[in-house]
């Protein structure tokens, strides 16, 4: 399984290269920082099968509207971080629909991620009037062809073949947009174009200083990289670290540089998904709630876009949902899941296969 924050990366310097193809790279190490104090862990005695299979049949089973049917979510259990305790999926969704923006974080790779994000989108759509949904997965520049997509202007074939959908689009991100295409909902494309962010990890924040004036609206307005505790887990994850000084011409001092280029295109990508969530927020109206969908480096921890969406609105409700592919989701402790966002969304993880 290719990690959310390696898989990224990959679209940096390999344009060829998408998430969907298994192309081995050394898995992040899970990071165990910041931990919350560890309540007791109540085993569940059995899943929790989503009573939400209403909630995707009555995604599926709209007429006419195109939605994928998509498999009910049989393999996860979601465990509330406030308590350690398991809890239904539907106390999940009715936390998550109070708030103001929810980030699901994801495994890109893993079918039954999918199949639970559907599920919550599903359940806080029959919770909430106003929704809006935003994905990483398409890039600021191809907004116009989202919106016109959505209002019927031009063809499911033309908006695919012109908008740059990852190759596992049909399968795990279809349902989610035909589902807002058929509620009327708004739809954010909310990442920085591929170009820009490999432009950066190239040469550095001072890069964008140089971009045309089209361009630099695709990036947000404001960038801020602090080497915060998001740069330590970036850097754990990625397997660098800044160790002893070194010479400025010596192997460590280059291997420091590039590591922070790369760091500082993660950055770019987390301010500007956060400035495309409250500038859609923003349109859609104050009681609208938006549920962006990243992979889960961007938003564990609470950090990340996260991060820079309450740094850009004060006071906005926030709540963290984390899926974390395990072998055994009943046996497994989730203990050391807990602090990665407010609901832990443990689900089946299968192996050399979706």
């Amino acid at each position: 399984m290719i990690t959310p924050l390696l898989g990224s990366l990959q679209y940096l310097w390999r344009p060829s290269l998408r998430v969907a193809a298994h192309v081995p790279l050394r898995r992040a190490a899970h990071l165990p920082l910041r931990r919350a104090a560890h309540l007791p862990l109540r085993r569940a005695a059995h899943l929790p099968l989503l009573a939400a299979t209403a909630l995707l049949t009555a995604c599926a089973g709209v007429r006419g509207t195109g939605v994928t049917s998509i498999a009910p979510v049989t393999a996860q259990r979601v465990v509330a971080s406030a308590t350690g305790k398991t809890v239904p999926f539907a106390e999940m969704v009715t936390a998550a629909s109070e708030a103001d923006v929810v980030f699901f974080g994801e495994q890109h790779d893993d079918a039954e991620t999918h199949r639970a994000e559907l599920a919550l989108l599903t359940g806080i759509g029959e919770r909430r009037q106003k929704v809006v949904l935003s994905l990483e997965m398409f890039e600021r520049d191809v907004q116009p062809l989202i919106d016109a997509y959505l209002a019927g202007g031009i063809s499911e074939a033309d908006f695919r073949a012109q908008s740059r959908p990852w190759p596992n689009y049909e399968s795990d991100y279809r349902p989610l947009l035909e589902l807002a295409k058929a509620k009327r909902w708004p739809v954010i494309a909310a990442n920085v174009p591929r170009r820009l962010a490999s432009m950066v990890s190239r040469r550095g924040l001072a890069g964008v200083d140089s971009l045309s004036i089209d361009e630099r609206r695709l990036v947000a307005v404001e960038l801020q990289c602090p080497q915060d505790q998001y740069y330590r887990n970036f850097l754990e994850a990625m397997g660098g670290g800044h160790g002893a000084p070194a010479s400025p011409h010596s192997e460590s001092s280059a291997n420091d540089g590039m590591m922070d280029r790369f760091y500082q295109a993660q950055c770019v990508k987390d301010e500007t998904m956060a400035e495309s969530i409250v500038a859609g927020r923003n349109a859609a109206g104050g009681d609208a709630i938006v549920v962006h969908f990243n992979g889960a480096f961007h938003s564990d921890y609470g950090l990340g876009t996260a991060d820079r969406v309450r740094r850009r609105v004060a006071g906005v409700k926030t709540v963290v949902v984390s899926a974390v592919p395990v072998p055994d989701v009943v046996g497994v402790d989730a203990t050391e899941f807990l602090d990665r966002g407010g609901f832990v969304v443990l689900v089946r993880r299968v192996e050399g296969g979706r």
